[in-house]
């Protein structure tokens, strides 16, 4: 839940090119790019740069991009070669562990990296609904506070990422704006944790991982980036996306068919978590890897207080099925 970067996906450096052909040198190169990533070798990623690039992007700030990128992408799955933009630029269709990512990558004579660029990949003629279809309730039975939700930046940091760009991130806070009840240094002690999570609508279950451990309150778990997490396919191909359950709280399993309303598990602090919350939101796809985020819209809920019909909450509002 916390924001290490205003965006997923960062921009490292573009430097003059020069002209290139297609070679083998380029898979030699963006394999070993890969492999120095996922072992968290970036120093040997600022070796791997031509000295201009090493100039315009020192070792530190290598480092700490890549941990940035890592921390909210995970580590590299697998890098398709798609197409030479001006014959130098090669793109890559690169699936990390929770975003889908365009990859452009330039070498010199010397096979030297000297141009790097990563923004989302867009799949041509990949289906973009706009919104669910499916009427929803909200995935809890008490009042809520939206910590992250809308469509902008500075209401949620979700929106660079293909997948999550509508997604939530929801907790409970007290009179007073706490999330705890006392001092805040254990996951009991949280307003959250344990809290039933339901489903919103009827469905079958078509993803469950469950056995990932809660995380000490503040310490991330960026290895398993959505911890315990459940995936519905509800009616037109819509996934409702369901991460950070408590630790074995699961109480559902692949291939079960569900009812609105019905028990899925209790609220936790697992994987990209630093306290308690639910992080939902709706794709396109069951392959978070290759989705597309869907906006998503509660048939009828009460916000601040107030009746509200085919609502989607923004940052700050304070939700509970009406």
């Amino acid at each position: 839940m916390r924001k290490i970067f205003s965006a997923l996906l960062l921009t490292l450096i573009i430097v003059h090119v020069t002209g290139q052909t297609e070679s083998d040198m380029y898979k030699t190169i963006t394999g070993r790019f890969q492999s120095n990533y996922n072992s968290g070798n970036y120093d040997s990623i600022f070796n791997m740069f031509s000295p201009d690039m090493q100039k315009a992007l020192p070792i530190d700030q290598t480092i700490q991009l890549c941990k940035g990128l890592k921390t909210q992408a995970g580590k590299i799955i697998k890098m398709q070669f798609i197409r030479y933009s001006n014959g130098t630029v090669a793109t890559y269709k690169t699936n990390f562990e929770l975003a889908l990512i365009a990859l452009n990558i330039s070498i010199d004579g010397n096979s030297k990296i000297d141009g790097l660029f990563v923004k989302p990949y867009v799949e041509e003629n990949q289906p973009k609904p706009e919104r669910n279809s499916v009427k929803l309730i909200l995935p809890f039975k008490d009042e809520w506070t939206v910590v992250w939700g809308g469509d902008t930046k500075e209401l949620n940091y979700h929106v660079t990422a293909q997948s999550q760009k509508n997604a939530f991130d929801i907790l409970i806070k007290d009179a007073n704006g706490k999330t705890y009840k006392t001092d805040g240094k254990t996951n009991e002690d949280y307003y959250a944790f344990g809290k039933e999570l339901i489903a919103p609508c009827d469905g079958e279950i078509v993803l469950v991982v469950d056995g990932v451990k809660d995380n000490i309150v503040g310490q991330m778990n960026t290895f398993d980036l959505g911890g315990n997490t459940v995936i519905i396919k509800a009616a037109n191909n819509e996934y409702l996306v369901f991460c950070h359950f408590k630790h074995q709280s699961i109480a559902v399993k692949e291939g079960q068919k569900i009812k609105q309303g019905q028990l899925l598990g209790l609220c936790g602090n697992t994987g990209n978590s630093s306290e308690p919350h639910l992080h939902f939101h709706i794709q396109n796809i069951e392959d978070v890897n290759n989705a597309t985020g869907v906006k998503c819209y509660f048939d009828n809920l009460l916000v601040n207080g107030q009746a509200k019909h085919d609502y989607s909450p923004i940052q700050k509002d304070k939700i509970k099925n009406n």
